[in-house]
């Protein structure tokens, strides 16, 4: 499928208060739920990559104090930041199959009680990381955090260049744990920024790529739904270009050793080779879920990297 979707529909940038759920008796809201309105699956991938950056910043010897409450508060304001994300998405999200059951779109969370519990948790978790850690990682969580709910969010409904700016706030955690080490962004930092940065990109315009009739329904202009599958791929190709040196320049940064250096250049071989074999794919959508198994493969095989390494550094 190589034709893009036809964009019909622009949703509007804020949901229609007139078209929300009301709660019923029967549909009560359960911990659960609201444990579903965080995006655990989201968490859980952050604060790795934050644990990634502290480790780094540390050489592999942390303070478990200052560990506990780095992941903590940097958790807070990500599950802040996929709280608001579901109360403003809660229209689109009924149009798409992997979105119609958050407990937001059911109407088992109503929108001002998602939106005071996303907020409570962006307050909490921003004092624990001022307090407790130090301001500047409350900084960078708080740009992540503003570039995910007030940019990426309402720009994902008008430009498919919402994935690049989604992927900075996405690249903020390991900024987050390096800071809460050291006090300053070094090249190391910046390092990690950028690899994540990268890293996002093949990964969810893959995503893009499988989801792209969900998408169409819902109105959003996916770059798949824009440009098609073919432009798709080589943007893919190309992130995935700059992916492979910049992961390498960490090895003289990053307080990483050999292990890491091999590691890192044998995965983005393996990467640009599957890559490359899309352009000469007969099922995308084969091709495009695979990439995206690999994708997670291989942020979970660099992170191993560097932690390994680090302690053999």
């Amino acid at each position: 499928m190589d034709q893009p979707a036809v964009y019909e529909e622009r949703m509007q940038s804020e949901p229609s208060l007139a078209s929300e759920h009301v709660d019923t008796p029967n549909q009560k809201a359960t911990w659960r739920d609201y444990w579903q309105l965080c995006k655990p699956g989201i968490i859980t991938s952050n604060l790795m990559t934050a644990f990634i950056g502290l480790w780094l910043a540390a050489a592999g010897t942390l303070q478990l104090a200052l560990t506990i409450n780095t992941l903590l508060g940097t958790a807070l304001v990500i599950a802040s930041g996929a709280a608001l994300n579901n109360y403003w998405d809660r229209d689109i999200d009924t149009k798409m199959k992997r979105t119609k059951n958050r407990a937001v779109a059911t109407g088992k969370i109503t929108p001002r009680t998602a939106l005071l519990f996303g907020l409570s948790l962006l307050v909490i978790g921003l004092l624990i990381l001022t307090v407790l850690v130090n301001p500047l990682a409350a900084v960078w969580s708080l740009i992540g955090h503003v570039f995910y709910v007030l940019i990426y969010t309402p720009m994902k409904r008008v430009s498919s260049l919402n994935t690049v700016v989604g992927a900075i706030s996405g690249a903020t955690p390991p900024v987050i744990g390096w800071v809460a080490v050291t006090g300053r962004v070094d090249m190391g930092a910046w390092l990690l920024f950028l690899i994540i940065f990268i890293w996002q990109m093949p990964h969810f315009l893959s995503l893009a790529m499988m989801k792209v009739e969900e998408y169409g329904n819902a109105g959003l202009p996916m770059l798949p739904n824009v440009k098609g599958f073919e432009e798709t791929k080589r943007q893919m190709f190309l992130w995935t270009g700059a992916l492979v040196p910049a992961s390498l320049l960490l090895f003289f940064h990053g307080n990483v050793g050999y292990i890491y250096l091999i590691t890192a250049l044998v995965l983005g071989v393996v990467y640009l080779v599957e890559l490359f074999k899309g352009f000469h794919t007969k099922d995308d959508m084969a091709w495009a879920r695979k990439l995206f198994g690999y994708s997670l493969i291989y942020l979970t095989a660099m992170c191993a990297a560097m932690f390994i390494s680090a302690i053999q550094f």
